[in-house]
């Protein structure tokens, strides 16, 4: 199953609609920074909690951006 037909089938499922191509955007945004940033149990994570305080997509990934340990230049 492609992950576009899977993502709307569960929202289906808990009676919502599927999130927008940028909304999708935001979020995968999101969640890399979140992982780059400590582990990769940090992404789901984040989107969870960005989703669950309803929070814009795109501020939480500049919030997220922020706490994100700055890299050495190479």
């Amino acid at each position: 199953m492609e992950p576009e037909e899977w993502i709307k089938a569960f929202a289906a499922e808990l009676g919502t609609e599927p999130p927008s191509t940028e909304q999708i955007d935001n979020m995968l945004k999101l969640a890399s920074t979140a992982a780059h940033s400590s582990e990769r149990l940090a992404a789901p994570i984040a989107c969870w909690i960005a989703g669950s305080v309803g929070a814009d997509l795109a501020e939480a990934r500049v919030i997220a951006e922020s706490i994100a340990p700055q890299q050495p230049p190479d």
